[in-house]
């Protein structure tokens, strides 16, 4: 799959991506879903520039026990790619033609950091629309900058998540 960044404009189509896979993975991941799928990342805000891979947020009863979950994941094509153990399972999906990543599921049990994260990152950026300004012109300074190195693009986004995450936690405390 290629390592090339790629920010582009809002495509209100991502939504409609989402909602179908969404049914896909719920119907596959019934055993283990406790918390549904929830659409997470630059895809699920309006009007937000975005790389076009359809991030996802899946809450599971349990961690160790959703290892089992690989096997139905695999015959909607999606590719195992541990990166945080004990923490969260990552899958991938890449395209028809093995190019590009289109989709990117993230298994984590509902109350973890990551969990709490993600889902508040989302929520501040939707709730607060003067905040997509600068985060678009971040990603994509960030994106010409770094345009074959995904550590490094994500690197650079830590410290503006992290003072929208410090400004959610003081008004809205843990949800």
């Amino acid at each position: 799959m290629s390592d090339h960044i790629a920010v582009v404009p809002y495509d209100p189509a991502w939504i409609a991506r989402f909602e179908e896979e969404q049914a896909r993975l719920e119907e596959a991941l019934a055993p283990w879903l406790i918390e549904g799928v929830h659409h997470i990342g630059s895809t699920a805000i309006p009007g937000l520039s975005a790389k076009p891979i359809i991030d996802m947020l899946a809450g599971v009863r349990d961690l160790a026990q959703a290892r089992d979950a690989c096997a139905p994941l695999r015959t909607l094509s999606y590719v195992d790619t541990p990166h945080r153990p004990g923490i969260a399972h990552h899958f991938s999906k890449p395209s028809a033609r093995l190019s590009e990543t289109t989709h990117g599921l993230h298994l984590t049990e509902p109350g973890s950091d990551l969990w709490r994260e993600r889902l508040a990152f989302r929520d501040a950026l939707r709730d607060h629309p003067a905040l997509l300004s600068g985060y678009e012109q971040l990603k994509l300074r960030l994106a010409r900058e770094h345009p074959g190195d995904l550590v490094a693009y994500t690197a650079g986004k830590r410290e503006f998540v992290g003072r929208v995450l410090a400004t959610r936690e003081l008004q809205f405390g843990d949800r």
